[in-house]
């Protein structure tokens, strides 16, 4: 039946419309082209493109039929993508894959100061949402992933880095004498701007302030530093990492902990079938030490 070839020939045709401009996207000749789409054609046993005023249009079975094609060439992309990876990995490289609250301060104050007993070592640093973090091993486009949540996978090896805390975030204007700790009940005043579930800090916060919102008009965001923007904006308070809250930190802005000490773990994971490098676990170290110790 057909092969990869005869799948990308007709990826590529149905994708531009024309033989040549199928022919240019491949770097092959046009005849090249031709052949191969007549010969799968052929294997089928259906017309796939039609020539109508000088102008090649695809048929209902090649519509069809399209949707299945492109699957499998993401997949071979995919495939491509990771045998890449793998011959690229090396000991003077780190690939990470974080989320964005993490790569905003922490990740970066880790590279600084990895990188004064390291400067040999380069960096490929990608953020992700949470849920996003595991397909970064799976494709191998990391070697590693951090964040607040892990994907339970019996392929997935964790290494815990540190904890954090929930913090609320407010205008100064707001709360002008803010107590050292901040129970969640005295936010009833207050807009509490609602994170979408994103995992493990998404789900905590939703169960624990789910009957602590005002009468006003609610507003739920899946980025933490959307929710900033909103406090800045006074359309609220927020509840977040306290990651975030440092990062988002500015002179109408301040943030205290939640009296009921809501925590959270900073994990990273890896491919247990690909034990981390004696460089990777040294980096590690240098997250622990810009995550901080533990506070009660």
């Amino acid at each position: 039946m057909l092969t990869l070839r005869h799948i990308e020939i007709f990826h590529a045709v149905y994708q531009t419309g024309s033989l040549s401009g199928a022919a240019r996207v491949l770097g092959v000749s046009q005849p090249s082209v031709s052949k191969v789409l007549r010969h799968a054609e052929s294997q089928l046993g259906l017309a796939l493109f039609r020539v109508v005023k000088g102008r090649l249009i695809a048929t209902d079975e090649a519509h069809r039929l399209f949707e299945e094609a492109a699957a499998v060439q993401d997949r071979v992309a995919t495939l491509f993508e990771a045998a890449r990876n793998l011959r690229l990995a090396d000991q003077g490289r780190l690939r990470i894959a974080t989320i964005h609250s993490l790569g905003l301060r922490v990740l970066p104050q880790a590279i600084a100061r990895f990188a004064v007993r390291h400067p040999q070592v380069s960096f490929e640093i990608r953020t992700f949402h949470t849920e996003e973090l595991a397909d970064a091993l799976h494709s191998r486009s990391s070697d590693l992933t951090i964040g607040y949540d892990v994907a339970r996978h019996p392929r997935l090896g964790n290494v815990t880095l540190g904890s954090g805390e929930l913090v609320v975030l407010f205008r100064r204007q707001d709360i002008p004498r803010p107590p050292p700790r901040i129970a969640i009940e005295t936010l009833r005043s207050f807009r509490i701007i609602q994170l979408i579930n994103d995992g493990t800090i998404g789900g905590l916060l939703a169960r624990r302030t789910a009957d602590q919102q005002s009468d006003a008009a609610t507003i739920a965001v899946k980025s933490y530093f959307v929710a900033a923007a909103l406090v800045e904006q006074g359309m609220g308070v927020a509840v977040i990492d306290e990651f975030t809250a440092r990062g988002c930190m500015t002179p109408e802005l301040d943030m205290r902990p939640l009296e009921e000490g809501m925590r959270f773990n900073v994990v990273a994971a890896h491919l247990e079938d690909v034990p981390l490098s004696t460089i990777a676990r040294q980096f590690l170290d240098s997250v622990r030490k810009a995550i901080g110790p533990a506070k009660t």
